[in-house]
């Protein structure tokens, strides 16, 4: 397989776990970039936003991937997050209800979930 020129990220905007991401899906993908999408706290974000702001973070994944061509979209929850402050357990759950989601807009691209744990590493979920 060729190397990728972009995959993408609903990441929080927590910069403790840009780097993580971002180097986890650049060596686990082979991808040059990672397009960055945030929010503070993505996955409650994405579960509770409003209509108006789904339709935001959706335009823009749809850039990465229509534009870009990214075929990979992680879906991130983080360890310690101010903007979703629920347990691990939660997140998880929310991370696969996102991921979901995500799929459901219809983007030729693999949805995946990551949880970045209190170590700051990259834990596949789905």
């Amino acid at each position: 397989m060729s190397k990728r020129e972009f995959v993408t990220a609903i990441n929080c905007m927590d910069g403790r776990v840009q780097l993580p991401v971002i180097h986890w899906m650049q060596e686990k993908y082979d991808a040059e970039y990672v397009d960055m999408i945030t929010e503070a706290g993505p996955t409650r974000y994405l579960l509770e936003g409003s209509p108006d702001n789904l339709e935001a973070m959706q335009a823009k994944v749809g850039i990465s991937c229509e534009k870009h061509g990214s075929d990979i979209i992680a879906v991130v929850g983080h360890h310690d997050c101010a903007g979703n402050p629920v347990p691990r357990e939660e997140k998880v759950n929310q991370i696969k209800q996102s991921v979901e989601l995500v799929q459901s807009w219809g983007y030729q691209a693999e949805v995946i979930g990551l949880y970045v744990n209190d170590q700051w590493e990259v834990e596949f979920i789905l």
